[in-house]
């Protein structure tokens, strides 16, 4: 009997093992995050709710322990915009001043020293309003933004239950990343574990739509000495676009400034960005699990380094010129080839109006040569409303002259 009842045991664990073993959840997670009924998933709003629920489901199945303040949760207030249009995408009944959303958070425990952050904001514009790029009360689904770097989150987390063992990984879907960094600003003052214990932090935003070059931009490559040796001998298909500084406008910040060591994964901006036409349909699921196992192989290679060094890089945003005119293109930031590339031209505005077009590179701006993206903004503050000037661009194997007025 007692031999039976080992038996017994042991399958039992076998089966428990089988049933939380890795599975590629990646479209299905983008789907769920993006799909209508979720209403855009609005920080503090119904529809992030009902993400958030997924999420510590999620981590639930894959047993992974809740790390938040409320079992998967990490609660935090926040003041209601002032805007009466964002304030239509709250609750009526919620406190006349401030919304509540939530963090959510699981862990995985190795009972070891130190602990590796991966984090991904799961908020969106809900209907628009603020930050959106799109006239007009429409569902923004965001399903690049940031349902794939919430779904890879979780693949990692799948990945990471049964390997790589030197370290605990927490794993933290950040509320309110659109209104500016909240539910990462309000983790790192307030952590569910000892800051000092992090060993370093990997960011997911806008990780869908890698394209057919295979552009890869890695930021904060600069705040570990060893992160620049180890993404690149780990990478093998990439197109690697690497950005030192630990500073930008996502969750990686938060960490940053608290002398974590960062690494933020982008696959680029597009015509889509905040706008509703960010769906699910567009999204490269294959390229979503190419990275997810690439930042595997990062993840495991600097399992052997312990504590990884910090350390603080320039802080590229305080050189970023100041401008009061715009051609009206979105640049291509992943373009690192000499020149600004345009991704997408807006109706009516100067490059529509002076002919300019997706794919156009821009080399010079009046007298102003144009090396790259820095070197676009800086020859742009040059100018003021009302002036006229030239722009030369490259396109395919021609270079074009054309008149601009801002």
């Amino acid at each position: 009997m007692k031999f039976l009842a080992k038996f017994i045991l042991f399958i039992s664990i076998i089966s428990c093992q089988q049933n939380i073993s890795y599975e590629n959840r990646i479209n299905d997670d983008v789907n769920y995050l993006s799909n209508d009924k979720l209403e855009g998933r609005k920080t503090g709003s119904n529809g992030e709710q009902i993400a958030a629920d997924y999420i510590a489901d999620r981590f639930k199945n894959l047993k992974i322990k809740a790390k938040g303040t409320n079992t998967y949760f990490q609660d935090f207030n926040f003041n209601k915009p002032s805007s009466p249009h964002d304030q239509a995408s709250f609750d009526e009944t919620e406190n006349d001043t401030m919304i509540s959303s939530k963090n959510v958070i699981g862990y995985i425990d190795n009972n070891v020293e130190h602990t590796v952050v991966i984090g991904a904001h799961y908020d969106h514009l809900g209907y628009g309003g603020e930050g959106s790029l799109h006239v007009g009360s429409e569902i923004h689904n965001g399903a690049d933004d940031n349902a794939s770097g919430t779904a890879l989150m979780l693949d990692l987390a799948s990945q990471l239950k049964f390997n790589n063992r030197n370290n605990n990984y927490l794993f933290i879907a950040f509320s309110g990343e659109e209104m500016g960094l909240l539910g990462s600003n309000y983790f790192v003052k307030n952590p569910t574990i000892d800051l000092s214990s992090i060993n370093y932090m990997i960011n997911l935003d806008m990780v869908g739509r890698l394209k057919e070059d295979k552009s890869l931009a890695i930021y904060g490559v600069g705040t570990s000495p060893i992160f620049k040796q180890t993404i690149n001998s780990n990478n093998e298909s990439f197109n690697l676009i690497e950005n030192e500084s630990g500073v930008g406008p996502s969750d990686h910040t938060s960490f940053y400034i608290n002398d974590i060591p960062v690494l933020h994964f982008f696959t680029g901006q597009h015509s889509d960005y905040h706008k509703p036409s960010d769906d699910a349909d567009k999204v490269n699921f294959d390229g979503v699990k190419e990275i997810s196992d690439y930042i595997f192989s990062i993840i495991s290679d600097l399992n052997d380094d312990k504590k990884l060094v910090f350390r603080k890089t320039k802080n590229e945003t305080e050189e970023v010129p100041s401008f009061k005119v715009s051609l009206g293109v979105m640049p291509d930031y992943m373009f690192n080839k000499g020149g600004m590339r345009i991704d997408a031209v807006t109706q009516d505005r100067p490059a529509y109006k002076a002919g300019l077009i997706k794919g156009d590179i821009v080399i010079k701006l009046g007298e102003y040569d144009v090396e790259d993206m820095m070197g676009y903004m800086k020859a742009l503050s040059k100018f003021k409303s009302g002036d006229s000037t030239s722009v030369i661009v490259k396109r395919d194997k021609d270079t074009i002259q054309r008149k601009v007025a801002f």
